[in-house]
């Protein structure tokens, strides 16, 4: 079975008018997200063999505090990825080659979100719906595939897990 994992970076500081949207880093609340998550995905063992992440400081900080917990994947820092939408994503997602099986996004919103929703099965349940209401910072949302990479499209994934900062206390 197929992994696909969508992870919006952690909170960062406001944008100040001296700098890029580009350049923001994590606030020290976003941190402490990523910790917790971090730990989270230690015990359930998730193991990611690729990281796509957003070239963005928030982004870039975001895996720099989960990734030891990932057991080392192969990471790939995309300026596509910084501020995509759902479309563009989906577009990337496809291309993955078919021995990719656990594949992490660190990246955006409104763009996750907006994939996220997209590839959401019918009838999907509770926690389907909750990730329908938003995709917070620092949240992970885990989808089963059964079809290949080439084939993802709307409807195509199961919604497996959904986690986000205030359910672990962060």
């Amino acid at each position: 079975m197929t992994r696909l994992l969508l992870l919006r970076h952690a909170k960062a500081v406001p944008q100040e008018d001296d700098m890029r949207d580009l350049d923001r880093p994590l606030a020290d609340k976003g941190t402490r997200q990523m910790r917790k998550l971090a730990d989270w995905a230690a015990e359930r063992r998730i193991a990611p063999d690729l990281v796509l992440c957003s070239p963005s400081a928030r982004t870039r900080q975001t895996l720099a505090l989960i990734a030891p917990r990932l057991e080392e994947p192969e990471t790939l820092y995309e300026e596509g990825l910084y501020l995509a939408d759902g479309r563009s994503l989906l577009q990337r997602l496809r291309k993955l080659p078919d021995g990719r099986t656990n594949v992490m996004v660190v990246g955006h919103n409104p763009g996750l979100h907006e994939l996220a929703v997209l590839l959401l099965q019918s009838g999907a349940g509770a926690l389907a719906r909750r990730l329908k209401d938003g995709l917070p910072t620092g949240a992970l949302a885990i989808f089963a595939l059964d079809g290949p990479w080439a084939s993802l499209d709307r409807g195509a994934a199961r919604l497996v897990e959904f986690v986000t900062p205030k359910e672990l206390g962060a």
